[in-house]
Order: structure tokens, then sequence, then C-alpha cells
């Protein structure tokens, strides 16, 4: 005879700052904390404050949130932030992990008019990996749409799993514009699945970071498998709010996210009863 039991993998469920946008950096740590999120990713953009080391310090301390992730400034908004030469932007990132305490740096693959860069990534990324206990989570992204017109953005893929990287993240935001199969390219990135960023989309065209279940991704499913595995990397719950109509609301979408996510991150386990 057996029993049912739950198994809860050793996974940390994290809030990215940018789900708080147009609030700041700070204003994510307080959420973080009041909520009961196990830590944050910094997303280092134009906030002043996500690209100073010293200042993360002093709010993980006071809210007592460590700081799991540095996601480098890859956007385009932040083509300026910490210089404009990618691969100073990654060594920043990894000594802002370093010294925060972070086990992981999220990095986009470059745009495709960043040729050189673009050139190099792959084996940059392997060399930078060489060097520290960081971990470089190169994240999936997606074609840009326009009406019927579709335009290759990044290189040397959107779909990381086409190259060699040591690891992988992946966004169910992303996997949704891109209208590819989240299960399938989890599964292809096997063990070298990292880090996720959980978020939930319908297909548009448009990176929709929705809250998790509000969209047509396998949010559920994704991490139930996640739990089955017993999956030890960071969930990260990077949403958009921007449309809130208040910091209650906000803070309502943010708990509902945080609660989906403890759901489904476990997954059934049958022992022997004694």
């Amino acid at each position: 005879m057996t029993e049912p039991v739950v198994r809860i993998p050793d996974a940390k469920v994290a809030l990215s700052t940018a789900s708080v946008y147009p609030e700041s950096t700070a204003t994510a740590f307080e959420i973080a904390a009041r909520l009961g999120y196990d830590g944050v990713e910094v997303m280092v953009w134009t906030d002043p404050v996500s690209q100073d080391i010293e200042a993360l310090r002093r709010l993980s301390d006071y809210h007592q949130v460590p700081i799991l992730a540095v996601h480098a400034p890859c956007l385009l908004i932040t083509q300026r932030v910490w210089s404009t030469d990618p691969w100073v932007k990654l060594q920043r990132a990894r000594t802002a992990a370093e010294k925060l305490g972070a086990s992981t740096v999220v990095v986009h693959p470059p745009f495709r008019w960043q040729r050189g860069y673009a050139r190099e990534f792959v084996r940059g990324i392997w060399r930078m990996a060489d060097e520290t206990d960081v971990r470089f989570a190169v994240e999936n992204m997606y074609p840009w749409r326009y009406r019927d017109r579709e335009m290759l953005a990044y290189a040397p893929d959107w779909d990381v799993t086409k190259d060699d990287y040591r690891h992988f993240t992946v966004d169910l935001s992303h996997t949704s514009t891109a209208r590819t199969d989240a299960i399938a390219m989890i599964d292809r990135m096997g063990d070298r699945l990292a880090h996720v960023h959980l978020a939930d989309g319908n297909g548009s065209a448009k990176d929709e970071h929705l809250v998790p279940g509000r969209g047509k991704q396998p949010c559920a499913e994704l991490l139930e498998r996640l739990a089955t595995r017993g999956f030890d990397g960071h969930v990260v719950i990077e949403v958009n709010t921007r449309r809130a109509m208040s910091a209650a609301e906000r803070e309502a979408d943010l708990a509902e996210a945080l609660a989906f996510t403890r759901l489904h991150l476990a997954s059934p386990s049958r022992v022997p009863r004694p």
C-alpha cells in the first residue's frame, strides 16, 4: 500500500524588480518582503538604485530579502547603462552578483546589429562562466512581428537552445510571443535549465508578461514538471503590472502570482506506508 505525499523542490520563488514598474526598485524589495517571496531578481535598468551595488545591499539587508539574481542591462532602453560595451555590462553584472551573493546573471542574446558581440557571444559566455561560480543563464527571446512581417532581431538566434550554453533561462511570456512550445523548450534545455521567468501570454506579437494563469501558456504544467525533476534553480515572477489602478491592485496581482507558483511548484510522490 502507498499513500500520496507532496514533494516540493528546493527552488526559490523570487520577485523581479521589473514586476513593479513604474514603481521603483526599492518598492520591489518592500513588496517582496511583505508578501513572503524568497528573494528578488534585480533588473538593472534606468532606475539609479538598480545600478548601485551598495544601495541594493542596504535594501536587501533592511528588508531581509536576499538578491538571488541580477538581470544584466540588455534591453533597448538600457543600451547606455553600465557602459555601451556589452561585454563590460556582463562583467559589471557578474561583479554585482558576486558582491551581492546572487547565484545567477540573466542575459539576453545580442541584437543582430551588435555584430561583433553576436559573433563572439557563445564563446564569450563560456569564457566568462569559467571565471566565476555565478551562472550566466541565457534567456530565450522571440521574433519581432508587425502585421504579417517577422524580423529576426537576435543573434545567434532567439531560440537559445540552438546554441551551446552552460545555463539557460526560460521565459514563458517569450515562448508565448514566439509561439513556441514551452514544455518542449525546457525539455531541450534539460539539466542546463537554471532559471525561470514565470509569466503568461496569449500569443500576441507583444511581450505580454501576464500574471500566471491568465493566459494560454502551460505555466502550471511547467511548474509541476520542474517539481517532478527536483528543480533547484530560481523561479522568478516577471509580470507586467503597469495597468494596475492602485498600489493595492499591483500587490494583489503579485500575491496571486506567488500563490499560483507555490501551488503548482509541487509534485505528488508515492512512498511505502510504514
